[in-house]
């Protein structure tokens, strides 16, 4: 498994038949947010994350966060323009898996989390594509930003017609939380604070805009946006802190450190 590490590290390709090929080119693909990793924008591949904390063992693991038959146009048009600049580097796409224990290595997790079974991520808990969360995450190193493409199913309905709150809080913290992931290693939510400004339609499609705006020690502090696609309607905004649970290294040092 370390060994998969290293080669993740030194950036090799990933073609869309499971077999490395460092001259496949198409968008870069964060594998828990590992240095670039070179792979087909339209093929399914399945991803390994890195040993910052979401690092994936399984190969046959479903990659959640590529297009189904359930995403609007919008969302597919939204998807498509990110994995265009994904093409040099600027932004890396960030895969996701059904179980969270699956996203930590064997040699790296607890022994807690050696001994869940039956677990599952409750963003990516629906067997039927697009009853639920559907989403899909983007990072930019540079910025130290994360966006999140999200379509709300019918299974996330509060008001008539509308996402619950709860959903749009889930969806800001996992997001804010992978951004706080790329500078910290491994965090967790310690606080998170919501004005909710406009209801989102259940089926629509909006653009989750989080950013790191300080470090202080331990603690990361964020801010995060929800807009509609034309960026005209905001709906809710939001600030965060995450607390750094441990000295494992973030994505930031490891590659400064190449």
């Amino acid at each position: 498994m370390w060994r998969n590490c290293v080669r993740l590290a030194r950036g090799l390709g990933h073609s869309a038949v499971l077999r490395l090929d460092p001259k496949v080119s198409g968008c870069g693909v964060v594998r828990g947010l590992s240095p670039t990793v070179s792979c087909s924008p339209t093929a399914p591949c399945s991803l390994l994350w890195n040993s910052v904390t979401w690092l994936s063992q399984a190969r046959q693991s479903k990659d959640y966060a590529l297009p189904n038959s359930s995403w609007s146009q919008g969302m597919m048009d939204l998807y498509n323009r990110f994995l265009e600049m994904c093409k040099d580097g600027t932004w890396k796409r960030i895969p996701s898996y059904g179980n969270s224990v699956d996203h930590i290595p064997e040699s790296l997790k607890l022994v807690p989390e050696k001994e869940q079974k039956g677990t599952r991520l409750f963003s990516r808990n629906m067997d039927t594509e697009g009853l639920g969360f559907e989403y899909a995450m983007f990072l930019n190193p540079s910025e130290k930003r994360m966006v999140c493409l999200f379509q709300p199913g019918p299974y996330l309905a509060g008001h008539p017609g509308f996402a619950h709150g709860g959903s749009t809080a889930t969806i800001i913290d996992s997001t804010v939380g992978g951004c706080a992931i790329f500078v910290a290693g491994r965090v967790m939510t310690a606080n998170l604070s919501i004005n909710y400004r406009n209801p989102i339609p259940l089926g629509s499609v909006v653009l989750v805009d989080s950013k790191v705006d300080q470090v202080e020690g331990r603690k990361v502090f964020l801010s995060c946006q929800v807009k509609s696609i034309d960026g005209q309607t905001l709906h809710a905004e939001a600030t965060a802190l995450f607390i750094q649970l441990n000295s494992t290294k973030s994505l930031q040092e490891q590659m400064s450190s190449q």
